[in-house]
C-alpha cells in the first residue's frame, strides 16, 4: 500500500484530506482516507511498495490515486466534487470531477487485482461510476437506473470486482451524462498483465491522456453542457496548448502512450518523426500479426489506443491531432473568410470611429499569433506558444515529444529545446532559381462534359456561411 504520506514525499504534491461537510463523518471513518490533488503538473509514476509488481505509468498533466491493501483487497477512495482546473496558465475552469481534479486521478491495478472502490457524490446531483471496458458483475457497471439505483449526494456506493483482463480503460458517470461529462467527469483506469504477457512488450515509458472538450466563452469559467459538437476548447486531460506538458524521454527509449476519446468527435493523433504501432484497443492488445507502422491513428469516440514506438530521432517533435480545429483554443467559428479582401476603404471610415479598430484575416490568421490583442478576463489566445524560433500558432490539443540522449532513465524533466547540430535547420534560400521544368501537356478530362456554361466563370462574391459540424 503506498500511504497518503509517502505519496505526499514522492510526488510533491499539494494535497490535502476532502472536507467530509457534505458527507457524514461516521459513514466515512472505515473508508481510504481521500487524496486530493490541485496542481495541474505531472506528477511522477507512483511506484507500487506492495501488492504485485508493475510498471507504473505516467499520466499527462495527471496523477496516480493512491490505494491501501485490506485483507488482500485493493481499495480506492474516489470523491465526485466540483473541482477548479487550470486548463493553461491564467485561464481557469469550473469543472465536476475526481478528488480536486478532472479528470479525475489514474486508477492503476494489477490483472487478478480484487478491487474496491468507494465512491462519495459530493456533487449536487446524483451520480453513478461506470467502468468502460471492464469485464465485471453486471450490478458493477454503474449504469443509473439499469444495474443500480443512483448515489445521492452525500451518499457513498461501493464498487467491488476483480480486474479480469489487462488494458487500458476509462471511467466516468452514466447519470446525466450529457452534463456530467461536459462538466468534466471522467479518469483513466490501467490493469497491467500480472506476469510476462506476450502481446504486451515491457517499455521505458508509458504516458497516459484523455482526450475531452469544452465550450467556455471567453471569459467565463463554467462549460455550457447543452453543446453536441461545436466545442471551442480541444484538450488533453482538460489542459489545452500551451498549457499541455510536453513527453520527455531518453534516446531509443521504449515509449507506449494510452490515449482515451471522450469528446464526441473522433480525433486524428498525430506523431511527428516517428513511426508507431497500435498495440492496444479497447479489447486490449492487439495480435502482433494485425500490426503496422502509422504516423497517425484515429481514436473514435469511447475507444482507447495504445501506441508505441522507439524515439530515436532526437529532437523536439510535435504530435497533435490532426483536426485543425482542433489546435486552436475559443475561436469564433461564424467568422467570414477576408482572405484577400481590401479593407482600405472601409478601415479609413471605421478609425474615424473606432481609432485602435485593426484589420484582421485579409492575409490569413497567422496575425491572430503576433498581434497584441487585448483578451477577455480568463480565457487564452486562439493560437499561441512560444518555440525557439518564433510563435507556434497552435492551441487545443497539440504538445511536443522531446527526445534527448542525456535525459536519464526515469527522469521526467523538461530537458529545454533542442539544440540543433550545424546544418540540420532549415534555412533561407537567396541565390537564383533556375526556371522549374514543366509538363506541357496540361491533361485531359476522363469524358467530355456536358451542359457546360458558354464561357468560363470566375466566382468574384461568395456569402459567408457558418462551419457545419466537426
Amino acid at each position: 500500500m503506498v500511504s497518503r504520506r509517502n505519496f505526499l514525499g514522492r510526488a510533491g504534491a499539494v494535497t490535502a484530506a476532502v472536507s467530509a461537510a457534505a458527507v457524514s463523518k461516521v459513514a466515512m471513518a472505515a473508508l481510504p482516507e481521500p487524496v486530493t490533488q490541485h496542481s495541474p503538473d505531472t506528477m511522477p509514476p507512483l511506484v507500487p511498495e506492495r501488492g504485485r509488481p508493475y510498471n507504473p505509468v505516467v499520466t499527462l498533466n495527471g496523477w496516480t490515486l493512491p490505494w491501501r491493501m485490506n485483507n488482500g483487497v485493493k481499495e480506492f477512495h474516489l470523491v465526485a466534487e466540483p473541482v477548479v482546473r487550470e486548463m493553461a496558465p491564467g485561464f481557469k475552469a469550473h469543472l465536476w470531477g475526481y478528488n480536486g481534479q478532472s479528470p479525475g486521478p489514474t486508477i492503476e491495478v494489477v490483472e487478478g487485482d480484487r478491487v474496491r472502490v468507494f465512491v462519495t457524490n459530493k456533487l449536487p446531483e446524483h451520480t453513478t461510476v461506470h467502468w468502460h471496458g471492464q469485464r465485471l458483475p453486471n450490478g458493477m457497471d454503474g449504469v443509473g437506473g439499469l444495474t443500480q439505483p443512483a448515489i445521492q449526494p452525500g451518499k457513498t456506493f461501493v464498487y467491488e470486482f476483480v480486474a479480469r483482463r489487462p488494458g487500458t480503460f476509462m471511467y466516468h458517470p452514466h447519470a446525466d451524462e450529457m452534463v456530467q461529462m461536459a462538466m468534466g467527469m471522467m479518469g483513466f483506469w490501467i490493469t497491467h498483465p500480472k506476469q510476462k504477457h506476450p502481446l504486451i512488450d515491457e517499455v521505458d515509458r508509458d504516458f497516459v491522456f484523455l482526450l475531452n472538450a469544452y465550450d467556455i466563452d471567453p471569459g467565463a469559467y463554467t462549460p455550457k453542457v447543452m453543446t453536441m459538437l461545436d466545442f471551442n476548447l480541444w484538450s488533453w486531460n482538460s489542459r489545452v496548448f500551451p498549457g499541455i506538458d510536453t513527453l520527455n524521454v531518453r534516446k531509443n527509449d521504449k515509449v507506449r502512450i494510452r490515449i482515451g476519446n471522450l469528446t464526441m468527435t473522433n480525433h486524428p493523433i498525430h506523431l511527428h518523426g516517428h513511426e508507431f504501432a497500435v498495440t492496444g484497443t479497447d479489447g486490449g492488445p492487439t495480435p502482433k500479426g494485425t500490426r503496422w507502422l502509422e504516423v497517425t491513428t484515429d481514436v473514435a469516440v469511447g475507444q482507447m489506443r495504445q501506441i508505441e514506438f522507439r524515439a530515436d530521432e532526437e529532437g523536439d517533435w510535435a504530435f497533435h491531432c490532426h483536426k485543425s480545429h482542433h489546435t486552436m483554443n475559443a475561436m469564433g467559428h461564424g467568422v467570414p473568410t477576408m482572405i484577400g479582401v481590401d479593407h482600405r476603404e472601409v478601415v479609413s471610415k471605421i478609425t474615424q470611429l473606432v481609432p485602435d479598430y485593426m484589420v484582421m484575416g485579409e492575409r490569413g490568421m497567422a496575425d491572430m499569433a503576433e498581434m497584441p490583442m487585448p483578451l477577455p478576463d480568463n480565457t487564452v489566445p486562439m493560437m499561441s506558444g512560444a518555440g525557439p524560433f518564433g510563435s507556434v500558432e497552435m492551441g487545443g490539443m497539440f504538445t511536443v515529444l522531446k527526445v534527448r540522449r542525456d535525459q536519464k532513465p526515469g527522469d521526467y524533466g523538461d530537458p529545454g529545446w533542442f539544440d540543433h547540430p550545424a546544418g540540420t535547420v532549415a534555412y533561407e534560400w537567396t541565390g537564383a532559381l533556375a526556371t522549374p521544368a514543366r509538363d506541357r501537356d496540361p491533361g485531359r478530362s476522363a469524358m467530355p462534359a456536358r451542359n457546360r456554361p458558354a464561357r468560363e466563370i470566375e466566382v468574384q462574391v461568395r456569402k459567408p456561411d457558418r462551419h457545419g459540424p466537426h
